[in-house]
């Protein structure tokens, strides 16, 4: 595809895990370890095509309503993913970070991602972004509030407050708002996901489940996304 269709910064929503479990007869930690082998797939297809950016939205404010069993299989995954990829991902080129409130995750998990973040972050290849304990509302209120003290201490003016000024406030301040958004498992919403960030944001559904994302399903994505018109309100 030519250049100018790849876009920089692809988001995903990797939903389908637990039904693609269940309709084998595994239970939903399966169905999360087989998403695992998922995410990198996805990160080789964006090295491989030239993206920036990468966001998965792992786990969101929402998960936490889940069963304690569940909750507790994907710490234990998120664990073990980031110790047994971060070396890979670091000869790769791959940067690590988190996008969050992180603060509630498990100490254990808590250090397994300050590894990853760590190891990795004089990389440039790719940026990827995991977005745990992530919520679109939550994000957008750690910006108002980090925006009203910073009014109460009179260090801005909220009449002269801009759009660039949110922008710069949100977890998501250290890259650019998601060209495309991928969501997977046949629903049609976007879950609470950057909420702000999505405003422009070209939106592809697919039925397929996460697990069984492959690269041929990710280029028909990308397909999709070189045939779309970007207007952003005007007229071509």
């Amino acid at each position: 595809m030519e250049e100018k269709k790849i876009p920089a910064h692809i988001a995903m929503v990797m939903d389908g895990n637990g039904r693609w479990a269940s309709q084998r007869g595994f239970s939903r930690s399966i169905g999360h370890r087989k998403g695992t082998e998922t995410v990198r797939g996805a990160m080789e297809f964006c090295i491989d095509n030239s993206v920036d950016y990468l966001t998965l939205f792992a786990f969101s404010t929402e998960n936490w309503k889940r069963s304690a069993a569940e909750v507790d299989a994907i710490m234990s995954l998120l664990r073990e993913f980031l110790y047994s990829q971060t070396p890979e991902m670091n000869e790769n080129g791959i940067k690590i970070d988190f996008i969050g409130d992180t603060s509630r995750i498990p100490a254990s998990s808590q250090r397994a991602m300050e590894y990853a973040r760590e190891t990795t972050k004089n990389n440039d290849k790719l940026k990827v972004n995991i977005a745990c304990n992530y919520g679109g509302r939550a994000d957008i209120l750690y910006a108002t509030k980090e925006i009203a003290r910073r009014a109460a201490r009179g260090l801005i003016d909220p009449e002269t407050l801009t759009e660039e000024d949110i922008s710069a406030s949100l977890y998501t301040s250290d890259f650019p708002d998601p060209d495309l958004l991928i969501r997977t498992g046949a629903e049609k919403r976007i879950s609470n996901f950057m909420l702000w960030q999505l405003a422009y944001c070209e939106i592809y559904f697919t039925d397929t489940l996460w697990p069984d994302m492959d690269k041929e399903k990710f280029a028909e994505a990308l397909k999709w996304f070189s045939g779309r018109q970007r207007r952003y309100g005007g007229v071509k």
